[in-house]
């Protein structure tokens, strides 16, 4: 069964089941305390949003992810892709980036898939279709999965910073690569996607920094046709 993410409640009560699941997290969940769920809008807006937090600081995309948004309001497919690259380039972008952006742009105005829809798959089949978009990798689908759509089994295990805190939680003599921790997140499925929120919570607390790829609950104001 598919479960999702849309409110704090929801957030708890699947915490619940996740520590009953792996009782290992109780101490992990004490540590870490109260953490608020936090949601993206969806669709080729909360996608490109993401594509611009690859392999950046949370500062360093929100500042890019912000310009972009202000540049083209509202924001929608055609109008990027038919941007110049010089003018995608002094928003802070790289080319890798906007060459992402625009194929993704063209998948979703051929109907070759569906950003919204493929929140109603499994984890992994969801997962699938989105790494099979041009500049897609697994971190940007799970991403996208867990912050957009709310997916509660979406696990990014390729991002350090939950890769580091299941380190220091469970002792780990080093940091699990993807791998690794995508097999130690096996026992929490299908709250994988609660377990990530509660690493990434207990990161902050043992660290004293956000992690977190996207910042709270928020919707952008925009005009009709944005998806």
């Amino acid at each position: 069964m598919t479960y999702f993410l849309h409110t704090q409640a929801e957030l708890e009560a699947g915490l619940a089941q996740l520590i009953l699941a792996d009782p290992r997290l109780k101490p992990v969940a004490e540590k870490a305390g109260a953490f608020s769920l936090r949601r993206r809008e969806g669709g080729y807006a909360g996608l490109c949003a993401i594509v611009c937090g690859q392999q950046l600081s949370v500062a360093s995309a929100a500042a890019i992810r912000d310009r972009l948004f202000k540049a083209f309001d509202p924001f929608h497919h055609g109008t990027v892709r038919a941007a110049r690259a010089d003018k995608l380039k002094r928003l802070g972008l790289s080319a890798a980036k906007i060459k992402s952006i625009k194929e993704i742009g063209k998948a979703v105005a051929k109907q070759h898939i569906d950003l919204d829809a493929v929140g109603n798959m499994p984890a992994d089949e969801a997962h699938a279709a989105l790494v099979a978009l041009h500049g897609i990798g697994p971190w940007t689908a799970d991403i996208y999965l867990l912050f957009c759509l709310g997916h509660a089994d979406a696990f990014p295990a390729g991002d350090l910073a939950v890769q580091e805190s299941a380190r220091i939680a469970f002792n780990l003599r080093k940091r699990p690569d993807a791998k690794a921790l995508a097999k130690l997140a096996e026992a929490w499925r299908p709250w994988r996607g609660i377990a990530a929120h509660l690493l990434w919570a207990y990161y902050h607390a043992v660290k004293k920094r956000d992690v977190v790829p996207v910042g709270s609950v928020k919707k952008r104001p925009t005009k009709k046709n944005t998806k």
